[in-house]
C-alpha cells in the first residue's frame, strides 16, 4: 500500500512539475514563475539595488562616474564620448531593457516569436510594409559617419554588457510573464527603434479610403468633406517670401483630375491597416528675451504620443569633455533626443506630412516575379519571408520588391492587419506597392548626436538637415538670445492631391518628380513677434506655397497657442508651465454659439434641456470636474453621425472627415447640402433639425454615463497609462482612471491613451533653469517604487526641476547612489 500511495504521490508530482513548467495558452510556464528562487519574487526592488557599486568592462577607455540621484534619474560624468555611449546603452538595458527589445520585435515583426499565432497578421503588415528594409538603409548608411558609428557600437557593447550578467533571477519581469530570454543587442535593433517612431510619426496614412471616397462623392462634396488648407490658419512658418520659382517645376499628369474623380460605382475597397494614432503630433514654442521677464528665451516642448508603461522617454544627464547634456532619450538609442546643454535647447513636434503613397502595380502572373513599367517586363526581387510562429509552424511569406516603388504590401494573399484585415478579404486581385520615405538610406541619429553639443543657430541647422523621416518642426532657443523653428525633412513635391489615392504604376507618370529642395524648407529666426511655435499646422501658407502640403493637420492648439503668446508679457517659466497645462476647447467655444443658436429648445425633451443647460454654464474648458466637456463630445458625435453616416454609409470602409472641416462648413453654410440625408427622399433636413435631434439622441447616453458616476469630464475620459502588453487590470501592471483635464482640440492634449509623454520647460539663463514631467517612471521593472513614480505629479499639472549637475555637486543630498564605470 505504501508502494502505491508512493508511485501516485511520485506521478502526482511528476504531472505537477510538468504542468507548472509548459506554457497554457495566456498563461507563462508557472513553475517558473512562482519559483522563489528564480521566479518573479526576485524582480521586486531590494535596498542592495540602490547602493554603490563599481563595475569593470574590459570595453571601456577610461573611467566615468554615474551619480543616481533621487528620481532615479543618471548623471553620467564620462572621460570621453565612447565611454559615456557605452554606459547610455548599459543603463538604458538595466532598466529598460524588456522594452527596448519588444518593441524592437515589434518594428520588426517579430511578435509571433513571442505571443503565438494571433500576431501573425501583425507581424505580416510590419515586414511587407518593409520595416527591417528600411532599418537596414539606416544602418548601412549610418556606419559611413564616423560619430554614428561609434555612437551606436558603444552604445551596443553597453547594452550587451548588461545582458551578459543576467541570470534566469534577475530576468526582467515580462520575460519571466512571457517565458522567453533577451536576444544580444546589435545596430540593427537601434534601427528598428527609430524606423518604429518613423511609422508613428509619418506612417498615417487614409489613401485606399479617399478613393473610396472619391468613388461616390462629386468633387465638390469630396473637397468640402476633406478640405485642403484652413482660413482661419496662421501657418508655422510665417511672412517669409517663398522662392519666386520653385525648385521644382511639377508636370501634373493629364489623367490626374479623371482618375481621381471619375465616379465610378463599385470600385471599392476593403483593405484596413493598423494605423498609428493621427494626433501623434505635439506642441512646442520658444519665446525671446523680448516677451519674458529675464530677457532670455524659453522654449517649450510636449511630444504628444502613446501613453504607456514604461514610458517611451527615459530621462538623464551625459557629461562628456565634448558636451553637456540633459533631456530625455529614446531607450535603445544613443543620445539625448529632446533636453538642452549649456548653450541651447531644442524641441520637436511632428510635421504631418504624407510621405506614404501606395501605386497599383500589374503582374504577368501570381509568382509576382515579372511586373509592367514602361512598356515593358521588369523583373522583381522575390523575397521568402519565414514568420516563426511560437508554439506553431513557421509561415512563409512571398513579398515581391519593384525598383521604382519599394515592397509590394497588398495583394491576393493579405489585405492587413486593420478592422477589414483578415483572410475572407482580397483585394480585388490587385497589387499595390508603397512608396514610404522612410526607406530611403538616412542618418537621423546624427541630428541628435549633434543638437547635443550644438552651441548656435548655424550649428543647429547644420544639425538637422541630416533628418529626412519623420519630418519634424525642430525649434530652438539659445543662451545668447537667438529662437528659430524649421519644418525639416525630406518631402517629395507633389501636385495637388497627388498620393491622397493609390495612383497607377505601370509607368514613371505617377511617380514622385524629386524632393523638395532643403532651401525651400524654411528657416523662421528671430521673427519680430518675439515667439516660434507649433503644434502640427500646416508649415505654410497653403494657397501661396508651391507644392502640396498633403497629410493630417490640426488647427486649434495653434491658433490658441499663438493667441496667448501674442498678448502675453513679462513671460516666466510658470507662466510656459500654465500654458502646456491649459485646458481651453477651442474648438468647443468656435462650435459651441453654432450649436446654440440652431438648436430648437422647443423640440427637446427634459432630460435634454437639463444637459443643455449645463453645456450653455459651461466655460469652454476641459477642466477634470466640468461636466460641459462631456455633454459637448457626446452630442458632438452625435451630429457628425447625423450629418456624415448617410454618405459614409455607401462606402466599404472610409475615414471619418476632420472636425475641422464641420466646423468651416457650418460656419460657412448652414444651408451645406452634406446636411440633408441622401435616404429620406421626400424630406430636406436642415442645420436646426441636425443640431436638436442630435442632443435628443445624446440623453441616453448621458444619463447612463451620469448613473454610473462618469459624467465629470476626467471620470468619463478615464486616462490611462497602460503596460505595453495591454495585460487586464488584475495584473496592476498599469494606472488607470488618472484624475487630469485636457483632450482634443486642447493644448493639454491628453485624451484616454494619449498625449504629452514628456513635458520640458527650459530658461535660458546664465544657469539653465529647467521643468519636465513624463507619465511614468525611470524603472520598468514593476517591483520598483521608480516604476510609476511620476505619474501623479504629471497628472496634476505638476514639473520636477531638472538638475543639470556640475563635477563639484558629487555630495549633493539629491545623490541617491554612485555608479564607478572603469576597466
Amino acid at each position: 500500500m505504501k508502494t502505491i500511495r508512493f508511485l501516485g504521490a511520485l506521478l502526482f508530482t511528476a504531472a505537477l512539475v510538468y504542468v507548472l513548467n509548459t506554457k497554457l495558452g495566456k498563461i507563462p510556464p508557472m513553475g517558473k514563475f512562482l519559483s522563489p528562487q528564480h521566479g518573479f519574487w526576485q524582480n521586486a526592488e531590494s535596498p542592495s539595488d540602490l547602493n554603490d557599486k563599481e563595475l569593470h568592462f574590459a570595453n571601456l577607455k577610461g573611467k566615468a562616474t554615474v551619480y543616481m540621484d533621487d528620481r532615479l534619474v543618471p548623471h553620467v560624468f564620462a572621460e570621453n564620448e565612447e565611454d559615456a555611449f557605452f554606459i547610455q546603452g548599459y543603463l538604458h538595458a538595466k532598466y529598460r531593457l524588456w522594452q527596448m527589445e519588444f518593441q524592437s520585435m515589434a518594428a520588426a515583426g517579430r511578435l509571433s516569436e513571442i505571443i503565438g499565432k494571433k500576431a501573425l497578421a501583425f507581424d505580416r503588415e510590419q515586414r511587407r510594409l518593409g520595416m527591417v528594409y528600411a532599418a537596414k538603409n539606416f544602418v548601412t548608411e549610418s556606419q559611413k559617419d564616423p560619430l554614428t558609428k561609434m555612437a551606436v557600437d558603444q552604445y551596443t557593447e553597453g547594452v550587451n554588457a548588461y545582458i551578459a550578467q543576467l541570470t534566469q533571477a534577475s530576468l526582467p519581469f515580462e520575460y519571466k510573464l512571457l517565458d522567453y530570454t533577451p536576444e544580444k543587442w546589435n545596430s540593427l535593433k537601434t534601427a528598428l527603434l527609430l524606423k518604429y517612431m518613423s511609422k508613428d510619426l509619418a506612417g498615417y496614412e487614409d489613401d485606399f479610403e479617399r478613393s473610396n471616397a472619391r468613388s461616390v462623392f462629386t468633387k465638390e462634396i469630396y473637397e468640402s468633406l476633406y478640405e485642403y488648407g484652413n482660413d482661419s490658419l496662421k501657418p508655422i512658418v510665417d511672412g517669409i517670401p517663398f522662392a519666386a520659382k520653385p525648385g521644382i517645376g511639377l508636370t501634373v499628369p493629364a489623367s490626374a483630375d479623371s482618375l481621381y474623380f471619375s465616379y465610378k460605382k463599385g470600385e471599392q475597397n476593403t483593405i484596413a491597416s493598423v494605423k498609428p494614432d493621427k494626433d501623434n503630433g505635439s506642441n512646442n514654442w520658444a519665446v525671446s528675451g523680448t516677451k519674458t521677464k529675464s530677457g532670455r528665451p524659453i522654449l517649450c516642448n510636449d511630444p504628444h504620443l502613446g501613453l504607456n508603461l514604461p514610458s517611451l522617454w527615459f530621462e538623464m544627464q551625459i557629461r562628456t569633455p565634448a558636451y553637456n547634456a540633459y533631456g530625455v532619450s529614446l531607450p535603445g538609442a544613443p543620445a539625448i533626443v529632446i533636453g538642452f546643454n549649456d548653450s541651447c535647447s531644442f524641441g520637436f513636434t511632428n510635421a504631418m506630412r504624407d510621405v506614404r503613397d501606395y501605386y497599383e502595380i500589374r503582374f504577368k502572373d501570381d509568382s509576382k516575379k515579372e511586373y509592367w513599367f514602361n512598356n515593358q517586363w521588369q523583373t522583381s526581387t522575390i523575397i521568402y519571408d519565414t514568420v516563426r510562429i511560437r508554439g506553431g509552424k513557421d509561415f512563409i511569406d512571398t513579398i515581391a520588391y519593384v525598383k521604382e516603388f519599394g515592397p509590394v504590401m497588398y495583394d491576393k494573399s493579405f489585405m492587413g492587419a486593420g478592422k477589414s484585415g483578415n483572410n475572407s478579404v482580397r483585394s480585388e486581385g490587385k497589387y499595390y506597392a508603397v512608396r514610404w520615405k522612410a526607406h530611403d538610406p538616412s542618418n537621423e541619429l546624427r541630428t541628435f548626436l549633434m543638437l547635443d553639443r550644438a552651441k548656435n543657430v548655424a550649428d543647429y541647422d547644420n544639425a538637422i538637415s541630416n533628418f529626412k523621416c519623420p519630418g519634424q518642426n525642430m525649434i530652438f532657443a539659445t543662451r545668447s538670445g537667438d529662437i528659430a523653428i524649421k519644418q525639416q525633412g525630406e518631402f517629395p513635391a507633389k501636385w495637388l492631391r497627388q498620393g491622397d489615392f493609390p495612383m497607377p504604376g505601370t509607368d514613371s507618370t505617377y511617380m514622385w518628380q524629386g524632393n523638395i529642395p532643403p532651401a525651400e524648407n524654411y528657416l523662421m529666426l528671430n521673427p519680430q513677434r518675439g515667439f516660434v511655435s507649433s503644434a502640427n499646422q500646416y508649415p505654410y501658407d497653403t494657397k501661396t506655397y508651391p507644392y502640396y502640403l498633403g497629410g493630417n493637420y490640426h488647427f486649434t492648439r495653434g491658433w490658441n497657442i499663438n493667441r496667448h503668446l501674442t498678448e502675453m508679457q513679462g513671460i516666466t517659466p510658470q507662466d510656459m508651465q500654465q500654458l502646456q497645462n491649459n485646458n481651453e476647447n477651442t474648438y468647443a467655444a468656435m462650435m459651441g454659439p453654432v450649436l446654440l443658436h440652431y438648436v430648437n429648445e422647443t423640440a427637446l425633451n427634459a432630460d435634454a434641456k437639463k444637459y443643455l443647460q449645463q453645456f450653455k454654464a459651461w466655460n469652454y474648458k476641459n477642466d477634470m470636474q466640468e461636466t460641459g466637456p462631456t455633454i459637448f463630445t457626446a452630442w458632438k458625435t452625435n451630429l457628425k453621425t447625423f450629418i456624415w453616416e448617410d454618405e459614409l454609409s455607401q462606402l466599404k470602409n472610409y475615414v471619418v472627415p476632420e472636425e475641422n472641416a464641420l466646423l468651416d462648413a457650418l460656419l460657412r453654410d448652414s444651408a451645406w447640402p452634406v446636411i440633408d440625408n441622401i435616404t429620406t427622399k421626400d424630406h430636406l433636413e436642415t442645420l436646426s433639425e441636425a443640431v436638436t435631434t442630435s442632443l435628443n439622441k445624446s440623453v441616453t447616453f448621458l444619463k447612463e454615463t451620469e448613473t454610473a458616476g462618469n459624467l465629470t469630464w476626467s471620470k468619463f475620459k478615464g486616462t490611462m497609462v497602460k503596460h505595453l502588453i495591454d495585460v487586464n487590470r488584475d495584473m496592476a501592471l498599469s494606472r488607470f482612471n488618472l484624475p487630469i483635464g485636457g483632450g482634443e482640440h486642447v493644448i493639454n492634449a491628453t485624451k484616454k491613451e494619449h498625449g504629452p509623454s514628456w513635458k520640458m520647460v527650459v530658461h535660458m539663463t546664465n544657469e539653465t533653469e529647467a521643468y519636465g514631467v513624463y507619465p511614468g517612471g525611470q524603472s520598468g521593472n514593476p517591483g520598483s517604487k521608480y516604476y510609476d513614480s511620476f505619474i501623479d505629479t504629471w497628472a496634476n499639472g505638476k514639473y520636477y526641476t531638472l538638475w543639470m549637475m556640475k563635477p563639484e555637486q558629487k555630495d549633493d543630498k539629491r545623490i541617491l547612489f554612485h555608479l564607478q564605470f572603469s576597466k
